[in-house]
């Protein structure tokens, strides 16, 4: 079985917990491909056997990848992946995580539920940017969110935000973030932005920091497709897909739609979206219990 691997920046414990990681995936006999990243980060005593793969190598024969860390991690794996649509499991070496649901307790039962074919696959929606010149070197698409942002300057920016030909509002803030359902959880919950099922064929709109207080997040179907204009008195502007992000002017023309191809996310027997939910976000517990 051919496995990739990615992982980045790890301290001493976790450098631990994956020499045995590898070693259970030796036992497993599976052929382990590593990104050149955890290659560089990662140093063993041991020899285990790996093949190193970077950003444009194919990677279509794959069975399964694994992501070492938190969401973060998760996200700059399928950058990797991208359209091979090969399933992920997220091993949270990190801290909240809400994709990386995996703990370094259960990843041994959860190897052996892999290996044995017990589990299922969530397909998640992604987003896909088309731009005007070109950005994120080929890499345009998100499964967590895109945002349009304000920079070099505290004054905020003006987005016009138009869905399917039709002007949706005028932004006055600092940005905007259009997110996937999978994405609710993330930078679009911390504005204010609604928790949004996965399986629900959704994007959301929520306004960072916007200057009029009736302005609230917006959901709207997957089938649109929305265009961006940006005024602002800095002419430079961030533009970020999940993690990565590169710096526009107001001539760009920008575009998001559903991608074509979907994540493929790995879930074990036992878990569950309302489950991790419940965990990550505390709910039904009381300190005074």
């Amino acid at each position: 079985m051919r496995i990739g691997i990615h992982g980045r920046d790890f301290q001493q414990k976790s450098s631990r917990f994956i020499e045995r990681l590898l070693t259970w995936l030796t036992h497993y006999h599976a052929e382990m491909y590593v990104s050149s990243k955890f290659q560089k980060h990662f140093r063993s005593k041991h020899n285990f056997k790996t093949k190193v793969f970077d950003h444009g190598d194919n990677l279509k024969n794959l069975d399964f990848f694994i992501s070492l860390g938190g969401d973060g991690t998760l996200l700059e794996s399928m950058t990797y992946i991208g359209k091979n649509e090969t399933p992920i499991l997220g091993v949270n070496t990190g801290r909240l995580g809400f994709l990386a649901t995996i703990s370094r307790e259960e990843t041994e039962n959860a190897f052996d539920n892999l290996f044995k074919g017990n589990y299922s696959v969530d397909q998640r929606i992604m987003l896909k940017l088309v731009s005007d010149p070109k950005l994120f070197s080929g890499m345009s698409f998100a499964l967590n969110d895109f945002t349009i942002m304000k920079k070099d300057t505290s004054s905020m920016i003006t987005v016009h935000v138009s869905v399917d030909g039709e002007l949706l509002n005028s932004y006055w803030a600092d940005g905007v973030i259009v997110s996937t359902p999978t994405g609710s959880t993330g930078y679009s919950l911390s504005c204010g932005g609604p928790l949004v099922f996965p399986e629900s064929e959704s994007f959301i709109i929520s306004p960072v920091s916007p200057h009029n207080l009736t302005v609230r997040p917006i959901v709207l179907s997957d089938k649109s497709e929305l265009t961006f204009k940006i005024e602002g008195r800095s002419k430079k502007f961030l533009v970020s897909l999940d993690s990565r992000f590169e710096t526009v002017d107001d001539s760009v023309k920008l575009k998001i739609k559903k991608e074509r191809f979907k994540a493929h996310l790995i879930q074990l027997p036992g878990q569950h979206y309302f489950k991790t939910l419940r965990q990550k976000l505390n709910w039904g517990l009381d300190l005074r219990n």
